[in-house]
């Protein structure tokens, strides 16, 4: 796949966050989609952190939007080659402090089929 058409995905990612659109969301993910993030180990200790296909994706994201409704992401970097877009990115929640998060979307076939999500 393209660089560009990696890219192109990230931002299409980026904009279904931002605006809270669950569904486009995830139409972005492929139906048995993996997601890691150290949040979702934190709030759910019984997934490790881990969960596996739409639906269990679409449980952890709608949570999110429910508690967190000034939840945003600002894009600070992107690289993407092969089969993968590594983004850098500012989380930022109305009352928190802002966090640097770095995020790996794998995508075969114009779909993502794992995500891993990274704090620093």
């Amino acid at each position: 796949m393209t660089p560009e058409k990696l890219q192109s995905i990230a931002f299409k990612w980026f904009d279904a966050f931002n605006t809270h659109n669950l569904e486009q969301l995830l139409s972005l993910y492929d139906d048995d989609a993996q997601h890691f993030s150290p949040k979702l180990k934190l709030r759910k200790p019984e997934t490790n952190g881990l969960v596996i296909g739409k639906q269990a994706i679409r449980e952890w994201w709608q949570d999110a939007f429910h508690r967190l409704p000034s939840l945003n992401y600002k894009v600070t970097s992107l690289t993407a080659n092969g089969d993968r877009v590594f983004m850098e990115y500012t989380r930022s929640v109305e009352g928190e402090e802002n966090m640097l998060i770095a995020e790996v979307l794998v995508v075969k076939e114009d779909k993502i089929i794992a995500s891993r999500v990274y704090h620093g």
